[in-house]
């Protein structure tokens, strides 16, 4: 049986989604380049601050060229990945720094988001910032912990959700939908109260991961000890 199924162009099964099959499809011809995964992070990391830059000047025309910008970033963002899998250009440092990127623009979105509305809102002028900073702090706790729970038992152990070759995260695809509407409060009340209620699942998750580790480990520490005293 062959443990390492490839596809005809000799590379790993294709992804799940959409946006990660198309972002293979792009990066291909760079497979024997000097490109590595860690420029298209760079090149991501770039576009996510760009968008971010012009969520927070705020007014319509700039949170929507912010908004077009944070979904280009978030295509980007597979692009790196999908360069290491089909060129074997991986690397721990890389993993680490696409995760990292991952966490500082998705905090600054919803940080920018806030400013972008501060002062436009009832209530509190500095509401909607606190609220961007909940929600990015949430959304930064569940990176990590997602990443402690992989480094633990694999990428299996984070799989999002798919449903018809969409994840959970790409409902980000959908921000300039929010920006065009003049959504962006609701948007970041809601999130203000989701990401904090997913970060207590994903605590959750994490605990009940690191403990059936911890039980496996104790259990396959008596016998290892028994096969090495033979």
């Amino acid at each position: 049986m062959n443990k390492n199924p490839t596809n005809s162009h000799g590379e790993p099964p294709a992804p799940r989604t959409w946006d990660a099959r198309l972002a293979r499809a792009l990066v291909r011809p760079l497979k024997h380049s000097w490109v590595t995964p860690n420029h298209l992070t760079t090149l991501r990391l770039l576009i996510g601050l760009g968008g971010v830059a012009c969520l927070m000047r705020g007014g319509f025309a700039w949170t929507n060229y912010g908004a077009l910008l944070i979904v280009l970033s978030n295509f980007v963002d597979h692009t790196d990945g999908e360069l290491a899998r089909i060129s074997g250009k991986t690397s721990k440092i890389g993993h680490f720094y696409d995760l990292a990127s991952d966490a500082l623009i998705t905090v600054l979105l919803f940080v920018g988001m806030g400013v972008a509305i501060v002062g436009k809102v009832p209530g509190s002028a500095l509401s909607p910032v606190l609220q961007g900073a909940l929600a990015g702090v949430a959304v930064a706790l569940i990176f990590f912990l997602r990443m402690r729970i992989e480094a633990r038992v694999g990428k299996t152990g984070t799989k999002q959700a798919s449903v018809g070759g969409f994840e959970t995260e790409d409902v980000l695809y959908l921000l300039p939908l929010v920006t065009l509407t003049g959504g962006i409060a609701p948007f970041l009340t809601a999130a203000s109260i989701g990401a904090p209620l997913f970060a207590a699942w994903v605590i959750i998750d994490y605990w009940r991961v690191m403990r059936s580790v911890q039980q496996a480990e104790a259990v396959a520490a008596p016998s290892t000890k028994i096969r090495g005293t033979r």
